[in-house]
């Protein structure tokens, strides 16, 4: 699986719509400011067919530091849902399997929540690896 860089999408933008990269840049994060705004505002954004930002609030709840084993504190906090809208839902249901760059083994890849990574073996039935 790839990174792609804000630059790296910009240029690819611009070399398609045969645009100056600079209006391409202004135009992209104009658009990322007026995101962080909204929901910065409480604002709920809708784009059809590509998903929805939320801003919700995450309860406080206790968490445990894993060496020491002792009670931590967690406040509450707003974050960020997305909700996949149904273009993009298609379009990654229908993706093919990416390989992970660790194993070198085809990671399927919309694998349920439950699962971080379903494995798939050439040659052996699908195998969960937690």
């Amino acid at each position: 699986m790839a990174t792609i860089s804000k630059k790296e999408l910009i240029d690819r933008i611009a070399d398609q719509q045969d645009c100056k990269r600079v209006l391409v840049k202004r135009v992209v994060q104009a658009f990322l400011d007026a995101i962080v705004e909204e929901l910065g505002n409480g604002n709920r954004l809708e784009f059809r067919d590509f998903g929805v930002f939320e801003s919700r609030m995450r309860a406080s709840r206790q968490a445990q530091n894993p060496k020491t084993m002792d009670k931590v504190p967690v406040p509450a906090k707003r974050t960020v849902k997305f909700k996949v809208g149904r273009v993009m839902k298609r379009r990654l249901h229908e993706a093919p399997a990416m390989l992970d760059e660790a194993t070198g083994l085809a990671v399927e890849a919309s694998a349920p929540r439950s699962v971080r990574a379903k494995v798939i073996r050439p040659g052996a039935a699908h195998a969960r690896v937690s």
